[in-house]
C-alpha cells in the first residue's frame, strides 16, 4: 500500500491551496480517509476524514474553512483549504484506515502573515 500525498507549499494568510493523496495497491473505495497536521513541536491531530460512504468530519478550528473530499474512480482523496491562517502551517500526513493505517510521506504547508 502506498499513499503519494502533494500540493503542500507556501501561501499567504487568506490563501488557499489544495491537498491531494493518491492510494494505490489496496481497494480504496472501502476505506475510510483522513488528513492529520503536525505542528513544530505539536502532536498530530486530526483535521479532517471521510468514510467511506462520504461522510465527512472536521476539527473545529477548520470548520467552514476546509473541504475534504474523495474519488474512488481515481483512489484520490483531496483538502480543500480556503482562508489559510499562520496557525495552518504544518506537515500535513493523509492516512487510510484499513485492518492498520497507513500514513502518506507528509506534504508541508506554510501560511505567511
Amino acid at each position: 500500500v502506498q499513499l503519494q500525498a502533494s500540493g503542500g507549499g507556501l501561501v499567504q494568510a487568506g490563501g488557499s491551496l489544495r491537498l491531494s493523496c493518491a492510494a494505490s495497491g489496496i481497494r480504496f473505495s472501502i476505506n475510510d480517509m483522513a488528513w492529520y497536521r503536525q505542528a513544530p513541536g505539536k502532536q498530530r491531530e486530526l483535521v479532517a476524514r471521510i468514510t467511506s460512504s462520504g461522510t465527512t468530519a472536521y476539527v473545529d478550528s477548520v470548520k467552514g474553512r476546509f473541504t475534504i473530499s474523495r474519488d474512488n474512480a481515481k483512489n484520490t482523496v483531496d483538502l480543500q483549504m480556503n482562508s489559510l491562517q499562520p496557525e495552518d502551517t504544518a506537515v500535513y500526513y493523509c492516512k487510510l484506515a484499513a485492518w492498520r493505517d497507513y500514513w502518506g510521506q507528509g506534504t508541508l504547508v506554510t501560511v505567511s502573515s
